[in-house]
């Protein structure tokens, strides 16, 4: 497919809620960033900050009981206003999505070639014999070793690692812009961790295909990530390099989440730990919410901090963002 010049997705004050007993849970709420052609961009926090939602917001997968507003665009295309039949078009051809379990990624009574094959025949005019074809260079593309007998092979024969690969090969199978792949390495042991890791980052080298990888692990950030963006209850609190966000990070959350990693302070040290957690997003604090977990917060903190900056430091949402100066190293 053609590439655009700007950028592969772009968020523009996104938006997620569902409705719940207590009143409306702000799950994503007023997110704006732009993935980039070629890139892996990094999109960290704890568990319920809102990641996997931001991403189904963006394939349009979320239940019909989710109100969404702002925009995310593919090229010149708000996905958002879309039918559902032209959504249908977009998923797993333009825009694809490598979810957290390949177990249930997988048709259990399929073939994994042919789970892979049926994805290309979904979205082009082309053969069985052709599609196979196709299915057998991806499966080979992403290192699954003898093809040609794994390609009739049922998921339950193959191990976590290969499920994810065929997981893999099936998004790629239409040579899309953009790949979202949603905590892709958590089910897997650390070998084939960095085994996905290297797949994924060999690809974006070799297709060009923008990636969103979304985690929870730091340590998977520092290996292929190009940017990170740090979302904290919902929003975005800071968004840098990779390297800016390492050595020197601004926001005061992403300098806890650093020196939460384990291994990172002195030998027999306590862990280090952040207090409190993460807000109820159906009453959320007003202001930076992340300001009663916060050692810096003041008065000033009731108020929501914009996120500003730029290109050269990164963006930071906060009254009092700590000197890009300091080192905090956490690998």
């Amino acid at each position: 497919m053609t590439r655009t010049t700007g950028p592969a997705l772009a968020l523009d004050d996104l938006r997620v809620s569902f409705p719940s007993a207590q009143g409306p849970v702000s799950a994503v709420d007023g997110v704006s960033l732009e993935l980039r052609p070629d890139e892996i961009l990094g999109l960290v926090g704890e568990s319920g900050c809102g990641k996997s939602t931001l991403a189904n917001a963006a394939m349009g997968l979320l239940p019909e009981s989710a109100e969404v507003s702002g925009a995310v665009r593919l090229g010149d295309r708000d996905l958002t206003i879309l039918a559902e039949r032209d959504l249908r078009r977009i998923r797993g051809d333009e825009i694809a999505m490598v979810f957290q379990d390949p177990s249930t990624s997988l048709d259990p009574v399929w073939t994994v070639g042919d789970q892979v094959a049926e994805t290309i025949r979904a979205h082009r005019d082309v053969s069985r014999r052709e599609a196979k074809a196709r299915a057998l260079k991806l499966m080979r593309e992403v290192g699954i070793p003898s093809a040609e007998q794994r390609y009739g092979e049922p998921p339950h024969r193959m191990s976590g690692g290969m499920k994810q690969r065929i997981v893999i090969a099936a998004a790629l199978a239409n040579d899309p812009a953009v790949l979202i792949a949603d905590e892709p390495t958590t089910a897997l042991d650390v070998t084939i961790q960095a085994q996905i890791l290297q797949l994924l980052d060999g690809l974006r080298q070799r297709r060009g295909t923008a990636v969103l990888l979304i985690t929870h692990d730091l340590g998977v950030v520092a290996q292929v990530c190009d940017r990170v963006a740090v979302m904290y209850a919902g929003q975005l609190v800071e968004v840098a390099t990779t390297e800016q966000i390492f050595s020197h990070p601004a926001h005061p959350y992403t300098e806890a989440l650093l020196r939460a990693v384990p291994g990172t302070g002195e030998p027999g040290a306590e862990l280090t730990v952040i207090p409190g957690q993460v807000p109820d997003l159906a009453a959320p604090p007003v202001g930076c919410r992340f300001a009663p977990r916060c050692p810096f917060a003041t008065e000033e903190c009731s108020i929501r901090p914009p996120l500003e900056g730029d290109e050269a430091h990164g963006a930071v949402a906060c009254w009092h963002p700590r000197s890009r100066d300091r080192e905090v190293t956490a690998r």
